[in-house]
């Protein structure tokens, strides 16, 4: 991941840890009883770019591969409570870093883990 389009993916997993975690822990501390699932589910993403970030950054084959099975977790994640947030939004009172597929991130929650998935899958 030393290289090019490689360093430009750990960035952007780096800066959406920062950014869901820092939201997740001030809304889970201050805001917990406005909207439960939605801030757990940031906790829960902000886990996941943090483990994601790691691997890209260690390397290696036992680290490509826990990179890949996240990456296809969080492009799950992020389709589910999308279109979960889409089919009944009295669910989700306040957003998620997924919610809408990502719209309050500029969609860039959706394309991260494609673009991890096939950088990935390219450096095999």
């Amino acid at each position: 991941m030393g290289q090019g389009p490689g360093r430009l993916l750990v960035l952007l997993y780096g800066v959406f840890t920062v950014a869901a975690a820092s939201r997740s822990i001030y809304q889970l501390i201050a805001q917990y009883h406005e909207a439960p699932l939605a801030y757990i589910l940031s906790a829960v993403s902000a886990a996941v770019y943090a483990f994601i970030t790691v691997s890209l950054v260690r390397g290696g084959e036992g680290a490509r591969r826990a990179a890949m099975v996240c990456c296809a977790a969080e492009l799950v994640g992020v389709l589910t409570i999308g279109t979960w947030t889409l089919a009944d939004p009295s669910a989700f009172p306040d957003q998620t870093v997924w919610s809408d597929y990502g719209m309050g991130y500029l969609f860039i929650p959706i394309f991260l883990p494609v673009t991890g998935l096939l950088w990935l899958r390219r450096t095999d």
